[in-house]
């Protein structure tokens, strides 16, 4: 006889259910992830449409029974992705946890601050996961790798914030020093120092500009010297990128939940957690 939560084949439920859950691979997992999309599609635009007066007063009741039926879909989907890893705290620190408990927690805030349920509309992240779901490995392996040279390069990236930040409160100063005064808006060098981000970033918003040509002066250095520091960080990340191999397939550690492992491999390549086989194709 098969052990309690065993399955035919010597499978755990939890393997099963794991494999329909965070694998796109079986027809299985690619009914569930289909439907999930439909059902987060669904949320946001009722969400979307109970903010419309005209709809909330004629079909609310309908979109708020739409919504809670919806919410405990996701809150039974959630527990089950606890329940089927290895390692559950990982999960819910993860990006996709802490996004699947922020598409949830809304509605039951709302019991005690009304108004809140608006912020379902966080949910739409969650179609990231359509990426799986159409098998476009090559696309989810460059978003992993994006995601893994924005870590590797954000010590280099802070550096370079750090040093953009000291050059705005130099630039801000003297643009303080030159413009000071209540005509002109630079009535402090905090406010001297918002103008200098605002203008580097090539934001500007022209709540304020300098009237004196000396800091019209100051102010084109600023704007030619933002656009050069721009290049900054794009080349900081770029370099991490051509550092990494791609990853392309959708395959996940059942313990840490690192992806896009080798369709034979069977082990995790960041823990060493043995894989499940990989699912028969769709």
């Amino acid at each position: 006889m098969a052990r309690r939560g065993e399955l035919a084949g010597g499978r755990t439920w939890q393997g099963r259910v794991f494999e329909i859950i965070f694998e796109a691979d079986s027809p299985t997992g690619k009914v569930f992830d289909v439907s999930l999309i439909a059902l987060i599609v669904i949320s946001v635009i009722a969400v979307m449409l109970e903010s419309v007066v005209e709809m909330r007063e004629r079909y609310g009741d309908l979109l708020r029974i739409l919504e809670w039926t919806i919410t405990g879909l996701f809150t039974i989907e959630y527990v089950l992705r606890l329940s089927c890893v290895g390692r559950p705290l990982a999960y819910a620190r993860s990006f996709y946890g802490i996004v699947d408990l922020l598409s949830i927690l809304p509605s039951y805030l709302s019991l005690l601050l009304p108004g809140s349920q608006s912020l379902l509309v966080i949910r739409s992240l969650r179609l990231l996961r359509v990426m799986r779901v159409f098998k476009l490995a090559s696309y989810l392996g460059q978003a992993n790798l994006l995601l893994t040279s924005l870590r590797a390069s954000r010590g280099k990236v802070l550096v370079f914030l750090g040093t953009v930040l000291l050059l705005d409160v130099i630039l801000g100063s003297f643009m303080y020093i030159l413009e000071g005064g209540e005509e002109s808006g630079f009535t402090s060098i905090p406010r001297s120092v918002y103008w200098a981000i605002v203008t580097m970033t090539t934001v500007g918003y022209g709540d304020i500009a300098p009237e004196t040509v000396p800091g019209q002066l100051l102010a084109a250095v600023v704007m030619l010297l933002g656009y050069a520091i721009l290049a900054v960080p794009t080349g900081i990340v770029t370099a991490e990128i051509v550092g990494q191999a791609q990853i392309v397939t959708t395959r996940s550690c059942p313990e840490c939940l690192t992806e896009g492992h080798q369709p034979r491999a069977s082990f995790c390549r960041d823990c060493g957690a043995s894989l499940p086989p990989p699912s028969p194709p769709a």
